[in-house]
């Protein structure tokens, strides 16, 4: 793989779904164990990319969301039960946002 331009690489620094971050770093992160990202990962909440060496590669997205998930297991609610939750509450915001686009004047 050819070296990146400084500005090819410095644009991934916003980039929300670039897998940045290893699992130690992700679990360090969010405050959870890679014991509980496995488990979200089980879950399919989400699917961390791998590294050419097989590693998971987590995203500020997924992390967003991991984080979510460990507030709710936190405070009590099953695993897979806190992975539902999280993806109803991602759909909600999703046509939310949705609705309120289409509700907006149009230019015309």
């Amino acid at each position: 793989m050819p070296p990146e331009t400084p500005s090819h690489a410095g644009d991934r620094l916003d980039d929300d779904d670039y897998p940045a971050y290893t699992m130690g770093r992700a679990a360090e992160m969010i405050g959870a164990t890679p014991g509980l990202l496995r488990a979200i990962g089980k879950a399919r909440l989400i699917t961390p990319l791998r590294s050419e060496g097989g590693h998971r590669r987590y995203s500020r997205y997924q992390l967003r969301i991991a984080a979510r998930a460990r507030e709710l297991v936190d405070a009590g609610t099953p695993i897979d039960a806190a992975c539902r939750i999280v993806i109803l509450e991602d759909q909600l915001e999703e046509a939310l946002r949705l609705n309120a686009e289409m509700r907006r004047p149009t230019d015309s």
